[in-house]
């Protein structure tokens, strides 16, 4: 961990990353590739010591009130964050200017900040974006080692359900030749149908590789999955995206599934509902039916 002085907080989109690199080791991680720049080893987290000073000055002087976001670069729920806690000091600032909020985040850390979540969800929309990549808790724990398992990701998807606070799925990446199997699309789908997820969000059943991310990733095919690094560099040589064998018929299970379970897969009108501040009447209460969903039962 390292500390630096920062110019500014929030990204001409309203992004904020109030850390840089992460300690989860997931072996397809795209944040590795050098094209961000990140001047430092991966794993020495960089913080911005003066985020929350900056953050605070941003939210203040802001003419229109928006969704402020964070995760797309670095998990925010990375163990120093319950060290640090820039996150819940944020949402704090965040609930205490009235603006909106979501995350993406692999981690049950965040249920430590549920009750600040319900808070904003209450004046605004607080919006959880959760990544699920396998169904299979053993696989999971080899090419997301540090992170919360799938089952535990799934606990914090049902919890925010029960709370009322509405949730997105990432399903990516699926790495060829490791996940890319229709029991594990159709488990993880399951999962978000139980969970009623508002949509789920996927580029395709595939996984990109930059120069990098791709060196990183296949160090870790050769400890994990022998022999398989051959495979990957005899069927896609350095292309930038390696799309499965598989993915015309995954995804055609994925449309139907979602289609189904009555969950969004249009990725343009997922970010659209990500993207749209909505400020909610006082002494409002929203139901499902709010988010787009109907209860089954």
């Amino acid at each position: 961990m390292h500390f630096v002085t920062a110019k500014g907080i929030l990204s001409s989109k309203n992004g904020m990353n109030l850390y840089r690199g992460c300690s989860h080791g997931c072996i397809y991680c795209d944040s590795r590739s050098r094209c961000y720049h990140m001047e430092h080893a991966f794993e020495d987290i960089e913080v911005k010591e003066n985020a929350m000073e900056l953050l605070e000055y941003a939210l203040a002087h802001k003419r229109k009130k928006c969704m402020i976001g964070t995760g797309a670069m670095t998990d925010p729920y990375i163990p120093l964050e319950m060290e640090i806690g820039n996150v819940r000091k944020a949402l704090k600032l965040i609930e205490k200017y009235g603006f909106g909020f979501t995350v993406i985040t692999k981690s049950n850390r965040i249920l430590r900040d549920l009750g600040l979540l319900q808070k904003i969800n209450e004046k605004t929309k607080c919006v959880v974006q959760m990544t699920l990549t396998t169904y299979d808790e053993a696989l999971c724990r080899k090419i997301e080692p540090n992170v919360s398992t799938t089952k535990e990701r799934f606990e914090v998807l049902k919890k925010l359900r029960d709370t009322g606070i509405p949730t997105v799925v990432w399903l990516t990446p699926i790495l060829p030749f490791i996940n890319d199997t229709e029991d594990n699309i159709s488990g993880i789908l399951d999962m978000c149908i139980e969970a009623k997820v508002y949509g789920v969000i996927c580029f395709g059943m595939g996984l990109t590789l930059r120069e990098g991310n791709r060196e990183y990733f296949y160090t870790q095919l050769d400890r994990l999955f022998p022999r398989l690094k051959d495979k990957y560099i005899r069927t896609y040589g350095n292309r930038y995206v390696a799309e499965s064998p598989d993915s015309r018929c995954l995804m055609k299970l994925f449309y139907e599934k979602c289609q189904k379970g009555g969950i969004v897969h249009n990725n343009e009108q997922i970010f659209q509902y990500l993207n749209t501040f909505e400020e909610k009447e006082r002494g409002s209460q929203l139901s499902l039916w709010d988010f787009g969903l109907t209860s089954k039962e």
